[in-house]
């Protein structure tokens, strides 16, 4: 797991291509990032189904709850079928656009 700051966002990478137990190890240190739009970045593991996606819905749930962005990165899925619980993007650069639009969205009071 690789962990990297930028602004007011927290990218997290999975390193290890193990999905359970990188959900594991968020939810075990969520109180450190808690405070940050998070980016949970799965994009190089192939195999990534939206079965596995929806077991993020509740860490997703709880984030936005915060009232912070967060924004899973991953390739080779069909988006349209991705649970509305949680925004799925496919690179780096759109998980960051979606969160500055999120933030302006939270700014004007939607």
């Amino acid at each position: 797991m690789k962990v990297e700051q930028k602004g007011h966002t927290t990218i997290i990478k999975d390193t290890e291509g193990n999905l359970s137990a990188f959900l594991e190890k968020i939810q075990a240190q969520y109180h450190s990032f808690k405070e940050t739009n998070l980016i949970l970045d799965i994009s190089h593991d192939k195999t990534v189904t939206l079965e596995r996606i929806a077991e993020f819905v509740s860490i997703s749930e709880q984030h936005k709850a915060n009232g912070k962005s967060f924004v899973l990165v991953a390739e080779g899925i069909d988006f349209n079928e991705v649970p509305e619980d949680v925004l799925v993007v496919p690179t780096l650069l759109e998980a960051h656009d979606m969160i500055e639009m999120e933030e302006i969205e939270r700014d004007l009071g939607f």
